[in-house]
């Protein structure tokens, strides 16, 4: 991952006596995926709008690329593509118009980038239609494109999946995740769906009335070195508690010849290797890690997300 795009200095926003955001800190780096979870109320949108300056903040900053939002809005905006919402298109002209018309307002934006980026979105076939015959799936696509157009160094996408089928999520989260690896973008996804985010992005923040409650990551191997529960299938489960104990390690059966342990990847191959000492088959070996919806409702107490 490379240095910070964005970082979040402390910020809390209020409105009255309320706190929507209270002392909110965070850094997205370039090349990552972010997700930002929250349960309803939680202050997701509220953080996103001061992002791009559509709400001011009350005490603290955000920088990107090093700009501050609310001192140098025009340096750091200009680094910044959003879909903030739903995107909004001129529907009485084409998607291809459309796209045309963004491009003249920021200079540099070549004919050869528009037809890379309706490329990327996969929208070749129906780009010269009018944007009033298109679905609310490839109105969101042609939103994405119309945001990456100037080559962003942070994309802010607010539920980007919305009206999206399967294929279409699929295809929109394999985009963005090679996005952020070749052309090293930082992008920031809130999002409800939480199987998706668990697929599409390496990092997930989740606030929980407006304060930080964790951020952790989702993507490669980082649970390998962590505590985990390991899952035994065996032949005899009676006779592998007894050699677990005799080895000083507490065992659990679930049933089903199953034991469960508490330990890493290296624990796991040692005693694996007592239990075929000890003649006991093993049929599988497999680590119970809890999905991001399990987490997720674990740690805001079961309060639903949006």
């Amino acid at each position: 991952m490379g240095k910070p795009i964005v970082q979040l200095q402390g910020v809390t926003k209020r409105i009255g006596s309320r706190t929507i955001i209270d002392n909110l800190t965070l850094d997205v780096p370039s090349g990552e995926v972010f997700g930002f979870l929250g349960p309803n109320g939680a202050g997701k949108t509220t953080t996103i709008r001061m992002m791009v300056g559509l709400m001011s903040i009350t005490s603290g900053d955000i920088l990107i690329d090093g700009h501050s939002i609310s001192k140098q809005f025009e340096k750091s905006i200009r680094h910044v593509g959003a879909i903030v919402e739903n995107p909004e298109m001129y529907k009485y002209m084409s998607g291809y118009q459309n796209l045309i018309h963004f491009a003249r307002m920021i200079p540099g934006i070549t004919s050869h980038r528009v037809k890379e980026v309706v490329a990327l979105v996969g929208l070749e076939s129906r780009i010269h239609d009018k944007v009033k015959t298109y679905s609310l799936g490839m109105r969101q696509r042609l939103g994405v494109a119309q945001a990456i157009l100037h080559k962003p160094k942070l994309l802010i996408l607010d539920e980007p999946t919305n009206g999206l089928d399967p294929a279409g999520i699929r295809e929109l989260r394999d985009y963005l995740r090679n996005m952020a690896r070749q052309e090293g973008v930082a992008v920031f996804v809130s999002s409800h769906l939480l199987s998706e985010m668990e697929l599409m992005c390496d990092r997930v923040a989740i606030i929980q009335n407006g304060k930080l409650i964790d951020v952790r990551s989702i993507q490669g191997s980082d649970n390998s070195a962590k505590s985990l529960r390991i899952l035994f299938e065996v032949e005899w489960p009676e006779s592998a508690l007894e050699v677990l104990a005799a080895s000083g390690l507490t065992g659990i059966s679930e049933g089903a010849g199953v034991i469960a342990i508490e330990g890493d990847k290296e624990l796991a191959a040692q005693v694996n290797e007592s239990f075929v000492r000890s003649g006991i088959k093993v049929y599988g070996i497999r680590a119970d890690i809890k999905s991001l919806e399990e987490q997720f409702l674990e740690m805001t107490g079961g309060e639903g997300i949006g």
